[in-house]
């Protein structure tokens, strides 16, 4: 394999794994009755529609069909690819549910 098929497959890995990390956000977001693309608007309003994001709300489960998601589970994720601003915006919002809880 040359350098230039490696490059390609890992950023081909990258993709997946941000995918899935966007999937995870966006089913937390279902589970919890949130709109994902405003916590998104809120971390990033500079940024436009996240096309990804988009993808990934198609590809969520109803609350009543998902799998529990840890909020820490989601933090963690959303850190470990460095979304510290959506991440800062999600604990904003979990203080405030256990503040105000339904």
């Amino acid at each position: 394999m040359n350098r230039k098929e490696m490059e390609d497959q890992v950023i081909q890995a990258y993709q997946r794994d941000e995918g899935m990390m966007i999937l995870v956000f966006a089913q937390w977001c279902v589970n919890h009755g949130l709109d994902a693309r405003e916590l998104y608007r809120r971390a990033y309003p500079a940024q436009g529609e996240n096309t990804l994001l988009a993808q990934m709300l198609d590809n969520t489960v109803p609350k009543e069909e998902a799998e529990d998601i840890p909020d820490a589970t989601l933090l963690g994720v959303l850190s470990l690819f460095g979304n510290d601003d959506l991440a800062f915006v999600v604990n904003e919002t979990i203080d405030e549910m256990k503040k105000n809880p339904k």
